[in-house]
């Protein structure tokens, strides 16, 4: 078993990675000081991973919604619910699937041992019956139900069923409700056994802990499994957005829309210093200091629910600005010019240096919590990033840096805009 240190000077931190002999590889972030501990186990696997082949065999396709449909099941047990175990431990527990990940989480107070005990043992312990399965379906059916009811979640999966053509990210992370009724225990069980596999999973673990603490549960709790290969198959996707404007009817009381910019997707996924580039380049175009924040709001286009992220995972990569809006096309087109001038002009030197303190000054604030370290953690470990790269990255980063990313994404003849509006 290999144990390594990796340090930051600029952070003044380090924190120990483990290559388990069980296959699992194991992040401890010790905080002295710090009373509470935090504890996140997760899967590259997610909703968009509906096809798939297993060590070169035949291609498994399964039903949309599964993945989270399996995050449900699986803190069930013939002897009942992990939450129930929990209970007794005083931890707060939860889980969450997204496109591209499924994650187990903990945090607590006391009885760390205890809690992290019961985490390791239920996500290696699936327990999926024909009986179980089909109670599971009314309770997910209502869960798809109340997305389809918010608008914010209709508007963000509008934009990415206008931008996307054939890749899964635009579907529902939940499914249908008619997706759902095709789940059954056994395809239940060809996806735990594809994917939940301890060589395609990590273990981040943050706060009030040792490398001591943690390897003496994980020796005790993990089962040493062999390493599979899962070759993911999506259709190829074409550059080109599907539909440059999506609209809705809600019952909402202020217009709501998403400006969604799709990426190129090709070769490797970005690395730590291109992520950081792009958090800076994001802050300095659209943050609340930002010209063009201002500009919207002086001509009342927006609130301040107006926000930005970018979303990444095995096929697909987007930007999306958006919020609550009097008339959203209008304020799409004043961000598709201001995004034009930017690229042709560059971004003012002004403004790239308050937007590097500010990412820069974030990143560091980060450090001061268990949750944010331990899921950044896991997050970059899955998408083959490393956290003190990413700092040192954002550092570093200069005008340069951030004019050359900008010429490579929003491109604003490939984008799709999303309205939800009142009937």
């Amino acid at each position: 078993m290999d144990i390594k240190t990796v340090e930051s000077k600029l952070v003044k931190d380090k924190y120990y990675v483990i290559d388990h002999s069980s296959g699992l590889k194991i992040f401890v972030y010790p905080k002295e000081g710090y009373k509470s501990t935090y504890a996140i186990i997760g899967t590259k696997y997610g909703s968009v991973n509906t096809r798939f082949k297993v060590d070169g065999g035949e291609e498994i396709a399964v039903p949309d919604g599964i993945a989270h449909y399996l995050e449900h099941k699986l803190f069930e047990s013939e002897d009942g619910d992990a939450f129930a175990r929990y209970a007794k431990t005083g931890a707060n527990a939860n889980a969450y699937t997204s496109f591209e990940k499924t994650c187990y989480l903990f945090s607590c107070t006391e009885k760390f041992e205890e809690s992290l005990e019961i985490l390791l043992d239920f996500v290696q312990s699936p327990y999926f019956t024909a009986e179980t399965v089909a109670k599971e379906q009314g309770i997910i059916g209502q869960e798809i139900k109340m997305y389809d009811d918010s608008p914010s979640w209709r508007v963000m999966f509008n934009t990415l069923v206008g931008m996307y053509q054939k890749h899964p990210v635009r579907i529902d992370i939940a499914g249908t409700v008619e997706s759902i009724a095709e789940i059954t225990a056994e395809k239940l069980y060809d996806c735990y056994n594809s994917y939940y596999n301890l060589h395609n999973m990590a273990l981040c673990v943050a706060g009030n802990t040792t490398v001591e603490q943690v390897l003496k549960i994980a020796d005790k709790m993990l089962k040493p499994s062999e390493k599979h290969t899962v070759e993911n198959i999506f259709e190829d996707e074409p550059y080109e957005v599907g539909q440059k404007c999506v609209e809705q009817k809600f019952p909402v009381t202020i217009p709501m829309f998403n400006l969604g910019f799709k990426e190129k997707i090709g070769g490797e996924p970005i690395d730590s210093a291109c992520t950081a580039y792009t958090d800076i380049l994001l802050y300095a175009l659209a943050s609340q200091s930002s010209p063009l924040y201002n500009k919207l709001l002086d001509e009342k286009l927006i609130n301040d629910s107006f926000d930005f992220e970018r979303m990444e995972g095995p096929g697909y990569a987007a930007i999306l600005f958006g919020g609550e809006s009097r008339d959203p096309k209008k304020a799409a087109e004043i961000i598709k010019e201001y995004i034009s001038k930017a690229k042709s002009e560059g971004i003012p030197k002004e403004e790239f240096e308050r937007a590097k303190r500010a990412v820069y000054g974030n990143i560091i604030s980060d450090f001061n919590s268990n949750e944010n370290i331990a899921n950044v953690m896991i997050d970059m470990e899955f998408e083959g990033r490393e956290i003190f790269e990413y700092v040192n990255a954002a550092a570093d980063a200069s005008l340069d840096d951030i004019n050359e990313r900008l010429s490579q994404i929003l491109d604003v003849d490939n984008c799709t805009l999303s309205v939800v509006s009142g009937e």
